[in-house]
């Protein structure tokens, strides 16, 4: 079996980590191989993406994508996790694991949500062993996850509350030390109705209705941020 994986990162030493993962795993099964095309910019995955759509191309089977990449020249791709959305759509078939350095509980979530990868990595949870396993996971019967996005889900999961993405958000950019005022020009939402919603967290979570530090240490402990 013939796979085309395509690497997504502009770490030459990372890259080569993933190229390595796939020899081995062609080298100890004779029946698989691995077709590896590696860029390192969104305009370059841009370009092979196109191509695998085009009429009797050969398709992408995997991706390999970071999050972390130069954005595209033309503005539309700002980070791999936008990259991740247009394979998506383009390339339904195609398999995805995403590999980030991001491991708080927001971006976690917003990868599954926006991109639904088969494999989501944290690098610092995987050394080569793993890295094997879960390409061949991805491969075999994804989806796989490492061990911080397993905790993650977990918390969310053993959660009584349901919150949306712009509540998420709010607590997100307040945790990161925005203000009230300032958060209009990040979150789809006037101010009033932001207001709101952090007060309806308050409750929802049975604090203080000016205790913020409160809300925030709480949203973190329930894996909301």
């Amino acid at each position: 079996m013939l796979y085309n994986v395509l690497i997504i990162d502009d770490h030459p030493i990372i890259s080569d980590a993933y190229t390595s993962a796939f020899e081995y795993i062609s080298a100890i099964d004779s029946k698989i191989a691995f077709n590896i095309t590696v860029v390192s910019t969104s305009d370059d995955a841009i370009q092979q993406i196109k191509k695998a759509i085009e009429p009797s191309a050969t398709t992408i089977d995997l991706v390999f994508l970071d999050i972390s990449i130069p954005p595209s020249t033309d503005g539309t791709i700002l980070t791999g996790e936008d990259l991740g959305v247009q394979i998506r759509q383009l390339l339904p078939k195609t398999r995805i694991i995403i590999a980030t350095t991001y491991n708080d509980n927001y971006r976690i979530q917003c990868f599954l949500q926006r991109v639904n990868p088969d494999g989501l990595l944290i690098k610092n949870d995987i050394n080569k062993e793993e890295l094997i396993i879960a390409i061949k996971a991805v491969l075999s019967n994804p989806p796989y996850y490492s061990k911080t996005v397993l905790k993650v889900m977990q918390k969310l999961i053993s959660s009584d509350y349901s919150l949306d993405k712009i509540d998420r958000q709010l607590l997100y950019e307040l945790s990161n030390g925005a203000k009230m005022n300032e958060l209009p020009a990040i979150i789809p939402m006037s101010l009033n109705g932001l207001e709101k919603r952090k007060r309806k967290l308050k409750e929802i979570f049975d604090i203080p209705d000016k205790d913020d530090r409160l809300l925030i240490q709480i949203a973190r402990t329930k894996g909301f941020i």
